[in-house]
């Protein structure tokens, strides 16, 4: 438990479904009367919004990686201080899909071993870590497919093409072992009320 609620992430490569299931798992809560707030990454909070358009528009060579993960890192601070923060205080439940795992991944390893940058800035700016994260792992041909079939603006990170999600998704496996005492692999390869399942129970164990 963090502060007095509970801080449960979703993170796994573009198409991986986990917005799909950070979704599901709040409803299913918010039904069993939890108070729950959902919320993602970038974004989240108003300035936090505002900065996700600069770093998922556009083209893929718009900004450096050292660049972006300053970026994040604002983004990150801004939601924190205005939404996630105040509702742990509160006792919800807070569910955000993406976190800091994800700017390890995507910013830590897509050009360049960055990875000591990114957890630096984290550990002097936001200070916390989830109590909980999903990792929603897929094929990441699959998960590229289904991430380009959405066609909308947010696609500068999936225009770096299949082998950057291959990429990432190694990099996620090995952070799960990093982070073992918190990061639960989810086979995301599976039909989506089955992968629904397997997050309840996960999220059922911490809530206990």
């Amino acid at each position: 438990m963090t502060a007095k609620g509970l801080f449960i992430t979703f993170e796994g490569i573009d198409g991986s479904g986990k917005s799909t299931q950070a979704k599901l798992l709040a409803k299913t809560l918010g039904q069993q009367g939890w108070d729950v707030l959902l919320t993602r990454e970038p974004g989240g909070s108003t300035g936090a919004e505002q900065i996700r358009a600069l770093v998922l528009e556009g083209d893929p060579d718009r900004w450096s990686a050292e660049t972006e993960i300053l970026l994040f890192t604002a983004a990150r601070r801004d939601h924190m201080e205005t939404v996630i923060l105040p509702a742990l205080g509160k006792g919800q439940i807070v569910i955000c899909d993406r976190f800091a795992d994800s700017t390890r991944m995507y910013q830590g390893l897509s050009r360049g071993d960055l990875r000591s940058i990114v957890d630096t800035l984290t550990a002097l700016m936001i200070q916390q870590e989830p109590d909980l994260t999903l990792l929603i792992d897929i094929d990441p041909y699959t998960g590229h497919s289904r991430a380009k079939a959405r066609e909308t603006k947010e696609e500068r990170f999936e225009d770096f093409g299949v082998a950057l999600q291959e990429k990432m998704r190694a990099g996620f496996i090995k952070l799960a072992k990093e982070f073992s005492d918190r990061i639960n692999i989810i086979d995301g390869n599976q039909d989506i009320k089955s992968v629904q399942k397997m997050v309840y129970d996960l999220v059922k164990g911490a809530l206990k």
